[in-house]
């Protein structure tokens, strides 16, 4: 999956604060994503992020 930093990327859960689009600040063997509702940065392994993307803008 060609994801690279700056992306918007689509989840399919939400975030608590309601919100399921993150910005890639990030990439290599983990991610770093922030939320683009709350501001909340998460590390995420690569796995999982390619497991739960629903689009990439």
């Amino acid at each position: 999956m060609d994801i690279q930093v700056g992306n918007i990327i689509k989840l399919k859960k939400q975030h608590p604060c309601g919100s399921y689009e993150w910005e890639v600040l990030r990439v290599g063997a983990d991610f770093r994503l922030k939320c683009l509702g709350c501001g909340h940065q998460i590390m995420v392994s690569r796995k999982n992020v390619e497991k739960n993307i629903r689009g990439i803008r």
